[in-house]
């Protein structure tokens, strides 16, 4: 095999093909049961170079070999490189492969060896420590136990060509495939030959390169195919497949065998010694003198040696100074053919006799297994199947017994258990044979009989055999019978007699049926033939109407016979429609709902017998008229007057039946003029030239024929547009508004009235006014936005489908005149068992006619009767029913009247329990609410908190332990719950409600944290760090204002200072520091910066204040800097607030300065509560001035007030105490719309303070 050069190797280092090694292992010379490449470790010598003085010096190098040996007189052959071996999957690619050793020791993995392919022979000594050389003073042998690093496996080829041999004229192929899954396009390949010669340039008739793809696979398989081999074809070959970045070869070689001529006197030194220096083939073996008879040349007076035993003598370490003592330059052949020697096996010295191969012994006897030693003093052990047989003292199985050097195991009472492997282990030694238990024949004592019976029988076969418990076979014709769960055969043992039994017979059962021993058969034949067919009821002719139920019934004997009905000759198979029944006797055929098809003769067959029954079934189908089919709502034909109808009705009948067209007692003739009918065979039609009003009405069709007769009914519908309506009726009138009512019109066109449409005008104008321009379903309706004290008149217009009637009379002329509003705030005020005080407040809209009074009812939950508490007016707002029933529900309404009349009343929205019952309050918080309840600015709240308790429960609300202002947030309470409204929230209105709900002493309170986010603000400030080459370094700190959520990333910008036109860089940022890369060299730039959070980016930008002028390294000038005065100044009070007192019902201010750039944030605080949008107050800002006017200030107004001022930079804020001087009633509080728990809080602290007093 040529050696590697530096020339081939990469870096000028000895190539290396290293694989996942395991030890070589001894082997008897057989085939290999795997022929599966095996993993081997290899290190491939460096090749020695020729000296100065032209003798050769081996360099140094340590070489694990791995040889597989060859008989003297086998060919050499030349040797590839080695290189990773194939997957375990791929299979070998040349015709003739060798096999490789397996594996000794799986847990071995540290010797290094050199596989040479093509030899079938291993020596014996492979595996060992003596096998390890090393050359000169290079690696010793003890260090070649350490692990070598793995190269890396193919990256191509899956399957790569082996080296494989052929003789001379023979025909050989290599194949390499390639897996194409990551491949774009085809891989290049290049086979070459030896080192340098491309085989691309040879093909002709003795060597053909092939490609094919497979598209299932993509796998590329590359193949040459060497055609009638030569001499000179033998030698090294090399793949190599190269795709883009990725490269792979394979070297393999081919062996060139001829015919042997006889054995030769080789001279190992003079084979082994190279060719010519310094040629083109240089560093090849030259064994043409071992392939070839040639002429011998003068030998050399020098004495011979026998070189051979010399070498297997010596150890391996002195085998370099023994190759070049004698003058072998080829050293890795000489080890190679050293390895190939054969070895003698050791002799067994423990068993002076061994055991036979084999013994026999018949079922129940005993054998006797003796074994001569050659110490009777080694242990012996005795193996059945790889066990150990231990003697037992209670137990005669094996009897072991000793006879001087002779070792005896007797086994009594041999059975089929005792068929096995038995094995002797002595010392190291082991020798086995087979036992073989030969079983007596069992032969047949009592043969089987015939049977004939008919079906649906029990038939049972016996038969008697010579021993218990043997083993036999049912067979039927030939075959063996099936016994398993739910097969018809069951088979039974009873002592020596065998059954087969089979429970219902049937014709299938017919044959021959034997039984089958180990001595012998017998068979008899079994005939099952029918039972006599008797028919008890036969099949009777029918007469069934269209679409009803079909059933044909019989009755045989046997019962248990099946059978095939057919229609008309035709086999009938059962369906969803058709249902065929077999029970015992009874044979039915059953048909869900006959059509026309299913007419004809019926015949039933009996399976197995020629008679047959036979019915025939005839199909009447009466006429009908098939109105379904148009679709038409109600049977109703719907036309416009002066149309033409024409109305096609579908029929059906067999035969076709007449048809008669009839509107109640006249017949509508075919002949008529204006309307007439015309009939068809699968319709009748009806024709009205020109529609009519008087052509309305039901319209009858009768149809007759053998079967019936059969009528339906058409209503035809003349429409038209409706007659005006009367006159519209104006029963109630009010400031601007009036309550009118009308009757519809008496004809409405034969269509419905779809509605209304109103018009009004002023009595003295001309000028109609529609006052709705959608239709009015109802007959009522109020017109709004009249001049109070004007005249005005109304009237109505119908519509249908059709179209719009004519206006109807103008109503009476009728006077707006306006009453009071509904009273507000009608609350319970006391319950007792008798009586029931309530209070309201008065309405928010008085008329012109004032107000004289209120009026109040009540009545009994679940009536409708309203009794009048007050029989005269009361102008007070509280007033208290008596006279009630205890245990009562009455609801309670209050109406205010004027001169112009009563108000619409003001009603409880749930019924008073007169009794006095309190039931502890309990809030029941939903589930959503009892953690952070999240809404964005803008976003509607709406929470509704269940609550139980009574009487009716007190809620009231707190955030963050002040009271709620009810212009910021509406709170609706009422018996069983509390919702709390925000119609756009703001940042303000988050924080923690705290909810109380109080019956007389029993409390129960709820958290609500409610979180309303905002989008950010933008950054605080945002700075040019640094600028080189293209580069910007930017530094920005997160914004002051993170809309009330974590803020969640930023988007930076970029413009150009000649366009300003921004352009973004980057989105979702989440550092506060960036470098923006890849700008435009000259250009000067400006980058601004938004926030992000949850809700979205922020409304502004913070822009850096500088530009960034990108220049070119090395021409950059530097300017002197220049920094402005920054006046920026976070809020500072100059001026605080003042303690202030105010007398009740007089305004009052509260002043203060500040001084802030840029221009602050003013927000005024009453009790820490954010004052937002509240009439009493109007807040003032000018010249850092800040004002906050209380309007007619009463004691309820009175607390702390803070004044805070913010900016980018920072916050401020200054408090003071304001004192109201003066108080007032319980009704001016409840006029000034005071809240109830507020107004009893004043009139406590007022009663204390007086106390104090």
């Amino acid at each position: 095999m040529p050696e590697p050069t530096k020339k081939d190797e990469p870096n000028g280092q000895p190539e290396e093909a290293v694989a996942e090694g395991k030890e070589p292992v001894e082997t008897d010379g057989k085939k290999p049961e795997s022929t599966e490449p095996v993993p081997v470790q290899a290190v491939v010598a460096q090749e020695p170079c020729p000296a100065v003085n032209g003798s050769i010096q081996p360099q140094p190098g340590g070489v694990g070999v791995k040889e597989q040996a060859e008989s003297a007189n086998s060919t050499l052959k030349e040797e590839g490189t080695c290189s990773p071996p194939p997957p375990d999957d791929a299979k070998p690619a040349a015709t003739t492969s060798s096999p490789t050793p397996q594996p000794e020791d799986a847990s071995s993995t540290k010797k290094l060896s050199v596989e040479l392919p093509n030899d079938s022979v291993p020596v014996p000594a492979m595996g060992r420590k003596d096998s390890v050389w090393s050359l000169g003073e290079g690696q010793a042998p003890d260090e070649l136990d350490k692990p070598v690093d793995n190269p890396p496996l193919s990256t191509l080829l899956i399957e790569r060509p082996l080296s494989g041999a052929v003789t001379v004229g023979g025909d050989i192929t290599f194949v390499a495939k390639v897996e194409a899954k990551d491949l774009l396009r085809k891989p290049t390949i290049k086979w070459f030959k030896g080192k340098w010669m491309d085989l691309a340039s040879k093909t002709g008739k003795h060597l053909q390169l092939k490609e094919t793809f497979d598209r299932l696979t993509k796998v590329h398989t590359f193949e040459m195919h060497i055609i009638k081999a030569k001499d000179n074809y033998a030698g090294n070959y090399r793949c190599e497949v190269n795709y883009k970045d990725k490269f792979d070869s394979c070297s393999f070689d081919l062996e060139v065998k001829e015919a042997e001529t006889g054995s030769q006197n080789i001279d190992i030194r003079s084979a082994f010694k190279r060719s010519s220096e310094r040629q083109e083939d240089a560093g090849e073996l030259d064994f043409s003198g071992l392939l070839k008879h040639r002429e011998h040349k003068q030998q050399d007076d020098t004495p011979e040696v026998d070189v051979w035993e010399i070498l297997k003598n010596a150890r391996p370490d002195q085998y370099e100074k023994i190759a070049f003592m004698y003058g072998i330059t080829d050293l890795r052949g000489l080890l190679k053919r050293l390895k190939k020697m054969p070895k003698e096996e050791k002799k067994l010295e423990a068993f002076a006799k061994k055991l036979d191969p084999a013994y026999q012994v018949d079922k129940g006897g005993k054998i006797r297994l003796v074994v001569d030693l050659a110490d009777p003093t080694i242990e012996l052990k005795w193996y059945k199947n790889g066990q150990e047989i231990r003697p037992s003292p209670n137990q005669r199985k094996y009897i072991f017994e000793h006879k001087g050097t002779q070792r005896i195991m007797v086994i009594n009472n041999c059975s089929a258990n005792d068929d096995a492997a038995y094995s002797v282990v002595a010392g190291d030694e082991k020798c086995s044979t087979e036992l073989f238990v030969k079983e007596l024949p069992v032969k047949i004592v009592k043969g089987i009989e015939p049977v004939k019976t008919t079906v649906n029988e029990r038939i049972e076969l016996e038969c008697e055999v010579s021993e218990e418990g043997a083993q036999v076979k049912w067979l039927k014709n030939g075959v063996e019978v099936p016994t398993g769960v739910r097969s018809r055969y069951r088979v039974k043992c009873e002592g020596t007699k065998h059954f087969l039994v089979i429970d219902d017979a049937s014709r299938d059962d017919t044959g021959t049926y034997s039984i089958m021993a180990s001595g012998g058969t017998s068979e008899a034949h079994i005939q099952v033939d029918l039972k006599p067919l008797k028919v008890y009821q036969d099949l009777q002719d029918m007469t069934v109407l269209l679409g009803q139920p079909i059933k044909l019934h019989c009755e045989i004997y046997p019962g248990n016979v099946p059978g095939r009905w057919y229609r008309n000759g035709q086999l009938i198979q059962p369906s969803d429609r058709l249902n065929i029944i077999h029970r015992n006797k009874v044979h039915r055929l059953e048909i869900a709902a006959s059509s026309l098809h299913d007419a004809g003769d019926y015949t039933f067959v009996p399976e197995g017998y020629s008679q047959s029954l036979s019915a025939k079934i005839h199909i009447i189908d009466p006429p009908r008229v098939l109105l379904d089919s148009l679709n038409f709502p109600d049977n109703t034909v719907t036309v416009v007057a002066g149309n033409k109808l024409r109305l096609e009705i579908p029929i059906s009948g067999e035969p076709a039946p007449r048809v008669v067209w009839m509107k109640g007692e006249r017949v509508i003739l075919e002949s008529g003029h204006r309307v007439h009918a015309e009939t068809y065979s699968d319709h009748t039609s009806l024709t009205i030239e020109v529609t009519e009003r008087e052509d309305t009405g039901n319209y009858k069709i009768v149809l007759q024929n053998e079967a019936g007769e059969a009528t339906a009914s058409v209503k035809i519908k003349v429409v038209d547009i409706p007659d005006p309506p009367e006159a519209p009726l104006v029963p109630v009138v009010g400031g601007d508004w009036c309550s009118m009512t009308w009757e519809p019109p008496k004809y409405d066109g034969g269509s419905p009235i779809l509605g209304y449409y109103i018009e009004r005008k002023k009595k003295q104008s001309s000028r109609w006014m529609r006052l709705n321009f959608d239709l009015i379903k109802e007959t009522t309706f109020e017109p709004k936005k009249m001049i109070e004290g004007v005249p005005y008149e109304v009237r109505i217009f119908a519509v249908n489908a059709i179209g719009v009637s004519k206006p109807s009379e103008p109503s009476k002329a009728f006077t707006p005149l306006a009453v009071t509003s509904e009273p507000t705030m009608l609350v319970v005020d006391d319950v007792t068992d008798t009586t029931v005080t309530v209070k309201w407040r008065p309405p928010e809209t008085i008329g012109a006619a004032g107000l004289d009074g209120y009026l109040v009812e009540y009545c009994v939950e679940g009536t409708n009767d309203w009794v009048i508490s007050n029989k005269e007016l009361t102008e007070k707002t509280r007033y208290t029913i008596t006279g009630l029933s205890p245990g009562c529900k009455i609801l309670v309404r209050v109406k205010a009247v004027n001169a112009a009349g009563a108000s619409a009343p003001r009603t409880l929205q749930h019924a008073i329990l007169v009794k006095e019952v309190v039931e502890p309050p309990k809030i029941r918080v939903p589930r959503h609410l009892k953690q952070t309840y999240t809404r964005k600015v803008g976003e509607t709240v709406n929470l509704v908190v269940p609550f139980m308790g009574k009487p009716r429960p007190k809620v009231t609300w707190l955030k963050d332990g002040n009271p709620i202002e009810p212009s910021q947030v509406s709170i609706r309470n009422t018996d069983c719950d509390s919702i709390i409204f925000i119609r756009k929230a703001e940042r303000s209105h988050s924080g923690k409600y705290d909810m109380t709900v109080q019956v007389e002493n029993h409390v129960d309170t709820a958290i609500l944290d409610i979180q309303i986010v905002d989008l950010p603000g933008p950054p605080q400030c945002v700075n040019i760090e640094d600028v080189w080459g293209g580069n910007v370094a930017l530094v920005w700190t997160p914004p002051k204002d993170n809309g009330n959520a974590p803020i969640t990333g930023y988007t930076i910008q970029k413009a150009d200072k000649k366009t300003m036109e921004w352009f973004t860089c980057i989105e979702h940022y989440h550092r506060n520091c960036i470098t923006i890369t890849e700008l435009v060299v000259g250009n000067e730039y400006f980058f601004r910066i938004f926030s992000e959070n949850m809700c979205g980016l922020s409304e502004t930008a913070t822009q850096t204040k500088k530009s960034a002028l990108i220049v070119k390294e090395g021409l950059q000038m530097k300017t002197q800097e220049y920094n402005d005065h920054d006046f920026k100044e976070a809020p500072k009070f100059t001026q605080p607030l003042i303690n202030t007192f105010a007398v009740a019902g007089y305004n009052t201010t509260l002043n203060c300065s500040v001084r802030a750039n840029p221009r602050p944030k003013v927000i005024w605080m009453k009790n820490k509560i954010t004052i937002i949008d509240d009439p009493r107050y109007r807040m003032f800002s000018s010249q850092g001035v800040c004002t906050l006017e209380i309007r007619k200030p009463s004691p309820y107004d009175g607390g702390m007030y803070t004044c805070k001022a913010i900016n980018e930079l920072g916050e401020a804020q200054v408090d003071c105490k304001l004192e109201v001087k003066g108080g007032f009633t319980f009704y001016e509080l409840m006029q000034r719309g005071v809240p109830l728990h507020l107004i009893d809080k004043y009139m406590t602290e007022s009663k204390v303070v007086e106390q104090e007093k």
